[in-house]
């Protein structure tokens, strides 16, 4: 492997329980769909003579993939004209290798299978880079293939020739530099597989272009062989039977969710656990979807921008059950304040995250939908009951008390209030049925807070990374993989600017997506952070010179509006969600409009600032005199 997080990860443990090793289960997790079609003696292509190159799209077949993001470049030329043979695979051409990586990540996390881009050497190689470090950071499947100059010239400074395995090593799971057509096949095979075992993550195969032309007999591989290489899928039995016990007398535990629990598909098991013993769930921006947004049990979003009474629990609580969650800084604030009353019970597929960030009395290395199923299992088996019924009133008087927005801290009953525009257009949405992916800011932030979610891959965003420019390819390459569903990219004017070229992959391939933008024309996050900290010294935040949005939609074939007013807003939702092909809804909101509550930077969890307090008469309170619009404690924003 080619990264210290990687999953040497947990052998010991599985040759001690015994467990099936991924090489004889292809698929182990949620991520994959069963096993590829076509391998083995099974695939029609088996045995024929092809080039490397036919070879290349001959594998991709084999692993059941039937769309692929790219943009074609010389030393990917001959991977290009082997694909315009494929009856199987489709190609969308987008408008730049970072907006493909992104619409290949936002297909995977929709639909759960592994995405794949292809793209040239050098630049077009290296445009890459953002999209796979932050599939890396948020454990999303994708195997990107680049070309390469011809090996005889590899190391010479060639023309578009750059070291794109070198440059990703730290943000890749794994990568191929391809030698020779005699380990074409079998490391395909293999890069798909370590895509999707384990925790997902990026891997990268980078392909000479001489070596394309080169003929070989097509063998696809029907196993794989990684003896380095076994994730852990069955915790460990003595842990699980701690991790019951300490449930068992959990008073005020929490059940602090992640991305993991999409990732493994483990959302019946989580909910099964919470209904059982009465456990209330808070959930990362990644966990979002994980568990229903109605029912009672869910606190939803934690942390920095996470509700009062959420992060109140998580300070008050006696057990921490994280589960497929990392204790990132935005969840945890200050980390020697986070939880100073808990234990911790964490379980992960990586075991690298265990102990990371904070202790855990209970580690548990495996996969999260079976050991919360023996978990529930051995709770059922010995009668269980729970202890929670005082901690859930407290956290009832908490929420009553602290709500995300209430109506009356509205002081200008003229503008677009932007938490009514998430819960409106929250409203307006199946939530069955839909699919909200958000672009990175102060937009994101509010979708997270008012937009509810009921099921797993229906919410979609950057986590670790934060990568403007995310949101709107990610939201192509997610209708595009769920076609039957309404998707809607949530974004700032400013994060919406980094790739809205691919406005263009949209309108040419008929994908319906809808753009709602945020548009307050400035870089609203950090606009924030500058007037609550910075003595509103607003040093190349401002963005006066945006284009006209509804201009550059039409531009691009699109159809589009925008709206000033409450007034106006839902009738142009509407109108938004009932158009036939791709729609942007220009939403002007003010420079002035803060994301609350709100944990300042080094503080600790539960010391929120712009927090509701309904007891004294719904105004956000203890915001920094900094915010001229506030007026201080008990101002309004």
């Amino acid at each position: 492997m080619t990264n210290t997080r990687k999953q040497s990860e947990g052998a010991e443990t599985a040759a001690s329980e015994g467990r099936e090793q991924p090489a004889a289960r292809p698929g182990a997790t949620a991520a994959a769909k069963g096993a590829p079609r076509g391998l083995g003696s099974k695939n029609p292509k088996q045995g024929m003579t092809m080039t490397g190159a036919q070879a290349v799209v001959a594998s991709l077949e084999a692993e059941g993939v039937d769309l692929v993001f790219g943009y074609p470049g010389g030393q990917a030329i001959k991977i290009y004209d082997a694909l315009y043979d494929s009856d199987r695979i489709r190609h969308v051409l987008s408008r730049h290798e970072q907006g493909a990586v992104h619409e290949a990540d936002g297909y995977a996390r929709a639909t759960g299978n592994v995405g794949v881009a292809i793209v040239t050497s050098g630049p077009g190689a290296t445009n890459t880079v953002t999209g796979i470090a932050t599939a890396y950071m948020d454990s999303v499947p994708l195997v990107v293939i680049t070309g390469q100059v011809p090996r005889g010239v590899i190391g010479t400074d060639s023309f578009q020739e750059s070291d794109i395995v070198g440059i990703t090593m730290p943000v890749v799971k794994h990568s191929y530099l391809l030698q020779s057509t005699d380990e074409l096949t079998a490391t395909f095979r293999e890069a798909f597989h370590i895509a999707k075992t384990g925790r997902p993550g990026p891997v990268l195969i980078d392909v000479p272009s001489d070596l394309a032309s080169e003929e070989l007999v097509f063998e696809y591989p029907d196993e794989v062989s990684l003896p380095s290489y076994k994730p852990t899928y069955r915790g460990n039995a003595k842990q699980v039977r701690q991790a019951v016990a300490r449930i068992r007398r959990a008073e005020r535990p929490v059940l602090y969710v992640g991305g993991g629990v999409v990732s493994s598909g483990a959302s019946e098991e989580l909910r099964a656990l919470a209904e059982l013993m009465r456990i209330p769930v808070v959930t990362t921006l990644m966990g979002k979807g994980a568990f229903p947004a109605s029912h009672e049990l869910n606190l939803g979003p934690v942390g920095m921008h996470g509700s009062k009474y959420a992060n109140l629990a998580m300070t008050e609580s006696d057990l921490i059950i994280a589960a497929g969650a990392r204790f990132s800084d935005r969840v945890t604030g200050r980390l020697d304040e986070f939880a100073p009353h808990a234990e911790v019970i964490h379980i992960d597929i990586d075991p690298a995250e265990i102990g990371k960030v904070r202790e855990a009395q209970i580690p548990i290395v495996g996969d999260l939908k079976g050991v919360l199923a023996n978990v529930v299992a051995q709770l059922v088996k010995e009668n269980a009951q729970p202890r929670t019924a005082e901690w859930l009133a407290q956290i009832a008087e908490w929420r009553f008390r602290h709500p995300f927005y209430h109506p009356n801290v509205g002081d200008a009953p003229d503008e677009i209030v932007p938490e009514v525009v998430m819960e409106k257009l929250s409203a307006a949405l199946d939530p069955e049925q839909s699919i909200v992916v958000t672009e990175v800011g102060q937009h994101q932030m509010w979708a997270a807070q008012h937009i509810a979610r009921e099921c797993p891959r229906s919410f979609i965003s950057s986590g670790g990374l934060g990568t403007m420019g995310f949101g709107f390819p990610a939201s192509i390459g997610a209708a595009i993989g769920c076609p039957d569903k309404t998707v809607v990219c949530v974004a700032g004017d400013g994060s919406f600017q980094m790739n809205s070229q691919e406005m263009a992959t949209a309108g040419i391939h008929g994908v319906p997506v809808k753009v709602l933008v945020m548009d307050n024309r400035c870089l609203g996050m950090v606009h924030q952070w500058q007037h609550l900290f910075y003595g509103e010294r607003y040093s190349s935040t401002l963005l006066d010179a945006n284009p006209d949005f509804v201009k550059l939609a039409d531009a691009y074939g699109w159809q589009a509006a925008r709206v000033e007013g409450p007034d106006e807003l839902d009738a142009a939702l509407a109108a938004m969600l009932a158009a036939k092909g791709p729609y942007l809804l220009d939403v002007a909101i003010s420079r002035d409009q803060n994301v609350f509550p709100m944990v300042a930077p080094g503080r600790a969890l539960d010391d929120v600032i712009g927090a509701i307090d309904a007891a004294v008469g719904a105004v956000r309170t203890d915001v920094p005199e900094a915010d001229g619009a506030a007026g201080g404690k008990g101002g309004t924003r």
